[in-house]
């Protein structure tokens, strides 16, 4: 599957259950975002890769559609196994390859394996109902069908947890799956998912894996679009991609389910405990150095507390570690590229030069920034209202819970939210306000189960994970069975 270059791998694509390399042997080279270092040299697949990819799948899903339950069930579980057994080294491959901290990477690997256990469960789902009929002599049923190839886009945040989650549901439904691992972390979001999977033994075709260079994914999404076998468009994603399939697949009438970015609120109200609220914001705005889409954005604060609130959560942020993320004391790793790190400091000294004032952070030491708190940040720039991808955090008062509710819908993302206060009633009646697919109540922004229903509305996505994702991988089709003859009016 992958040969030695020195002490750098070479990582060949995945199809039909086979280690390919690209066509004309072509590679190319993915580096440490924290010391520069080369980690791997990577397959670049051409469209002709992916056309493999795709025919393998599509031979594949008759068979695999058919499969029993109990096998399906058999596979997730012994993949649960494969990640245990492997868990150190895919969480050390999660920290070198994106930064990832230790503690987070191991944090993604257990909920990896708990997730393939409990999907295992999720094939005995039923795959339809019993409907009425004013028909007599007529049975009427909704069957649940898979689609057939599920093209599914995998993000390099959160990288293994989320590259299964774009492949548990299809391939629970019965659908095949080829997946575009994002070219900052092809063996992270791709590699890893497809060894386990070979070894676990999943039929040839049902899971695939094409990596390709940087700029270089536009072939690869030609050949998924433009081959009828391809039912469905699966992105975990940013907005700005979104937009681009969804507009393709317009065209060529696929389905598509979008897990996209979020400007996510944290209303804090005047009853909550403070030193409780500063945890919650600290770990909700820099967990993962705001480079998840659950990260608190914005913390929406009344004024009451504003000023007993912000020195306390300036001090607790100035105490966070930054560093190597091997070390297992660091709390605050680095920006995946060079292109985002200064993206994230050219919308900061945009704030400024507007009159934000910086209170934590605002600069960056080699490839990590410091996580940074601004306040009086105007509502014309980019940052109030653009998701930006690092440990950054608006804070701003208001006067009225209700003021609090308005400030959170501002901006058209929809992903998360939450409210901390002393009155979870009160709280959770503001709950349904927030245009959000996700309400936390006194619990962070950053929360997620995977039996429940998480996902985005409105420039947030579409789509839901969780055992109800089940349904976004099928086609609902209704039959009826009638026992006698039908009399008809000529």
């Amino acid at each position: 599957m992958s040969e030695l270059q020195t002490d750098v791998k070479t990582y060949s694509y995945f199809a039909d259950n086979q280690w390919r390399k690209a066509e004309n042997d072509k590679t190319f080279e993915v580096h440490e975002p924290y010391s520069g270092k080369l980690f791997a040299r990577v397959a670049a697949a051409s469209r002709a890769d992916a056309r493999a990819a795709v025919d393998a799948a599509a031979k594949t899903f008759p068979a695999w559609a058919e499969s029993a339950p109990a096998e399906r069930a058999r596979l997730f579980l012994k993949a649960s196994d494969i990640v245990k057994r492997r868990r150190t080294e895919i969480a050390e491959i999660l920290a070198r390859e994106t930064g990832s901290t230790i503690s987070f990477s191991t944090f993604q690997m257990d909920l990896v394996a708990a997730t393939l256990q409990q999907v295992a469960g999720w094939v005995y789902l039923p795959k339809g109902e019993v409907l009425e009929t004013n028909q007599p002599g007529t049975h009427s049923i909704g069957l649940r069908r898979p689609l057939g190839v599920c093209a599914s886009f995998t993000p390099w945040n959160g990288a293994n947890i989320l590259s299964w989650r774009a492949v548990i549901s299809p391939v629970a439904a019965g659908n095949t799956v080829v997946v575009k691992p994002s070219e900052f972390a092809p063996v992270s979001a791709g590699i890893m998912l497809a060894e386990v999977a070979e070894e676990a033994g999943f039929p040839a075709g049902v899971i695939n894996v094409v990596t390709h260079a940087p700029g270089a994914a536009g072939p690869i999404a030609d050949e998924f679009f433009n081959r009828p076998e391809v039912r469905i468009i699966n992105l975990i994603g940013g907005v700005k991609t979104a937009r681009m399939l969804s507009e393709r697949a317009g065209r060529t009438l696929k389905r598509t389910v979008m897990e996209l970015g979020g400007f996510n609120p944290l209303i804090i109200l005047d009853d909550v405990d403070m030193d409780y609220a500063v945890r919650t914001a600290t770990f909700g705005s820099f967990f993962h150095q705001g480079q998840i889409c659950l990260n608190t954005r914005r913390i929406i604060i009344q004024r009451k507390i504003y000023e007993k609130f912000l020195p306390k959560f300036v001090a607790r942020t100035n105490g966070l570690t930054s560093g190597d993320p091997l070390d297992h004391k660091t709390i605050i790793g680095p920006i995946i590229t060079r292109d985002a790190l200064k993206m994230i400091d050219d919308r900061v000294k945009d704030a400024v030069a507007r009159g934000a004032k910086i209170h934590s952070g605002g600069r960056s030491e080699g490839q990590i920034y410091l996580p940074t708190i601004l306040t009086d940040v105007p509502l014309d720039a980019s940052i109030a209202n653009e998701e930006t991808f690092g440990p950054v955090v608006i804070v701003e008062a208001v006067d009225t819970a209700e003021d609090a509710i308005a400030a959170a819908n501002r901006t058209m993302y929809g992903l998360t939210s939450s409210i901390l206060s002393g009155d979870t009633y009160k709280a959770f009646e503001m709950a349904p306000k927030i245009l959000a697919g996700i309400v936390n109540v006194n619990s962070p922004t950053v929360n997620d189960e995977i039996h429940a229903p998480m996902g985005g509305v409105r420039d947030s996505g579409w789509g839901r994970t969780g055992p109800r994702s089940l349904e976004d991988f099928s086609d609902l089709i209704w039959i009826n069975s009638h026992s006698g003859q039908r009399q008809y009016p000529f």
